[in-house]
């Protein structure tokens, strides 16, 4: 049972487990030099390649580095670290649970660490949701919605499925991401949370480590409002270049596509704006979009810095806001906080976006 815990730690058969054992984490974080290590490993390698590094053969190591590593995401205390590290445990916990499916029964009964449909879906309540039908299942809209909101992709609209008796259907592997969406929000529940001084002062070095990891990488909270007007001059003269036709070179595709995804645009709507090219390619503009954007690649990739930027000859038409901050989507945010919130809510509501809270 040690094993299956030590694999998906955000169970609450593991969450017991822990609290059964009486496990003091502030002597866990003083003394256990390797779950510490693993715990950071795990925020680090969420932050860098979008997973959470290869798992120790302890299992008892594997288990507590969890709890801690939520810690350590707590201490840090950054939005963008909490939907990633979340995102990143997701993953490895969708990796796990999909192949533990694809075992044979003879494996399983000779296994401690296997999971079953039946289990995760009882674990989230799902069970009485989610039938299964001929070539796929059926789930409650209700729960649908909730679990599918995260999901970019076109085909999880609601108008773009097959509604009937308040089901909706879906297949295999459309059941298993919507699982990983129920691990995923389960995860980022309760984060960040208040950690004790004892604790946080044991863990000050690795939290400054995880905090240089995030400066490095340059990023900033996620955006959901895309406002023209308010881009860097640097966004603004690639998105004019976009609609003029002309040919961008691959770092300026890249740091505008890039820029575009990480303020809440969707696959469909930059392939719309790159139409006009005269080297537009569908099929390619969608790839590169969707790998950018981490839809199909580990990692959701960050614009480029200013400092990349000028060295690529694409920092233009600097105004003075540009020589305060390092990063084009540092400006486009300083530059939606100063812009009044009716007057965003008029832009959402004239573009067609949802209102803020819809």
């Amino acid at each position: 049972m040690e094993r299956l815990h030590a694999r998906y730690p955000f169970l609450e058969a593991a969450r017991e487990a822990v609290a059964t054992e009486a496990v003091d984490l502030a002597t866990i974080v003083e003394q256990d030099g390797a779950v510490v290590e693993r715990a950071t490993q795990r925020v680090v390698t969420a932050l860098e390649d979008g997973e959470i590094g290869d798992a120790r053969r302890d299992p008892r190591t594997e288990l507590l580095s969890y709890p801690v590593a939520r810690v350590l995401v707590s201490l840090v205390d950054e939005g963008i670290l909490v939907r990633k590290y979340a995102r990143a445990e997701a993953e490895a916990a969708y990796e796990r649970f999909t192949a533990d499916f694809e075992d044979t029964v003879e494996l399983k009964s000779v296994s401690s660490s296997g999971l079953e449909l039946e289990d995760l879906l009882r674990e989230f309540d799902l069970e009485d949701d989610v039938r299964s039908t001929d070539g796929g299942y059926r789930i409650g809209v209700g729960r649908y919605l909730p679990l599918a909101a995260g999901l970019r992709d076109d085909r999880w609209r609601l108008v773009n499925r097959a509604l009937s008796g308040g089901e909706v259907p879906i297949e295999d592997d459309e059941l298993h991401a919507l699982l990983r969406e129920a691990i995923r929000g389960r995860i980022e529940e309760g984060l960040p949370f208040a950690v004790p001084d004892a604790i946080a002062t044991s863990l000050e070095d690795e939290a400054a480590e995880i905090r240089e990891v995030l400066a490095d990488l340059e990023l900033t909270r996620e955006i959901d409002t895309v406002v023209p007007d308010l881009f860097p001059p640097c966004m603004k003269a690639l998105l004019d270049d976009i609609q003029k036709g002309e040919h961008l070179p691959h770092h300026s595709r890249f740091a505008i596509t890039a820029f575009l995804t990480s303020i809440g645009m969707s696959t469909d709507e930059i392939v719309e704006l790159y139409r006009v090219n005269s080297s537009f390619g569908e099929e390619m503009t969608r790839y590169q979009t969707d790998h950018i954007g981490g839809e199909t690649s580990p990692t959701e990739y960050s614009p480029p810095s200013c400092a990349t930027m000028q060295s690529y000859g694409d920092c233009v038409n600097k105004d003075d806001l540009c020589e305060r901050i390092p990063h084009p989507m540092a400006y486009y945010e300083k530059r939606i906080e100063q812009t009044d919130e009716d007057d965003l809510e008029d832009w959402r509501e004239e573009s067609g976006e949802p209102a803020a809270g819809d």
